[in-house]
């Protein structure tokens, strides 16, 4: 439901999935005095790694939302989080981040994504960095546009994108160039952090390596600069037989 120009959404389980998923979309939660124990442990937790405001306030407070059932959690998520992927972003383009633990990593690649017309940005929760003020200030405000979900499972993640047609590729030293690669269809790339890159799991998971020959003296690029050289080589693909009068 909707209230005062932001989208409310009510629960335990609704609240906790917003913070994991999107959240840099979560203005504020409310939780009420009421509460208590191990499930106000982990939303105070979720806040607190995110940067979201947790505010204590009376049950009939929650009650003055509107909503039916709250269990004693409500959560104000600003309205552009609400919005399907549209304009420029394709659905068949999507990219997913593991261990990326630098902020102003994560933010230049949800830039980037942004400008490539990203159609879903999956972050490994564990291991990478939140969405915090400092990546929405590196991503120059397309963190409020890029669908990012933070998940748990990569594995389950990358079958959930086979099943439905998407062809993986993970960025790793030696592999492929992605101008040799056909990247006109369903496209998910993975990317590793900055130190180890690819856990070898992943890797494994993917249905081919790409990678960016050096042909300089430094041995690999910046994870956002590799995000940026790849999307783009996809936009390029995937822009190639439009009308360019």
């Amino acid at each position: 439901m909707s209230a005062g120009g932001v989208e409310i959404v009510a629960g335990f389980h609704p609240v906790r999935e917003a913070l994991r998923h999107r959240p840099h979309a979560v203005r504020r939660v409310l939780a009420s005095y009421a509460r208590g124990g191990q499930r106000l442990q982990e939303i105070e937790d979720l806040c607190r790694r995110h940067h979201v405001a947790c505010e204590r306030v009376p049950p009939a407070a929650l009650a003055a939302l509107g909503v039916a059932v709250h269990n004693g959690f409500a959560a104000e998520i600003a309205p552009q989080a609400a919005r399907a992927v549209g304009g420029g972003a394709d659905a068949d383009l999507v990219m997913l981040l593991e261990d990326v633990q630098d902020p102003r990593n994560l933010g230049a690649i949800l830039r980037v994504c942004d400008g490539a017309g990203v159609g879903r940005v999956l972050v490994r929760d564990r291991g990478s960095a939140p969405l915090t003020p400092t990546v929405a200030r590196t991503a120059a405000g397309a963190s409020e546009w890029v669908s990012v979900e933070r998940i748990t499972n990569t594995a389950q993640e990358l079958e959930r994108l086979k099943k439905d047609g998407f062809w993986i590729y993970g960025a790793a030293e030696g592999g492929v160039p992605p101008w040799q690669l056909d990247l006109s269809g369903k496209v998910a790339f993975c990317l590793g952090g900055e130190e180890k890159g690819l856990r070898q799991r992943t890797r494994d998971l993917c249905d081919g390596l790409v990678g960016l020959p050096m042909r300089g003296r430094v041995e690999s690029l910046n994870v956002a600069t590799a995000a940026s050289a790849l999307l783009y080589e996809a936009v390029r693909q995937r822009t190639s037989g439009q009308d360019r009068s």
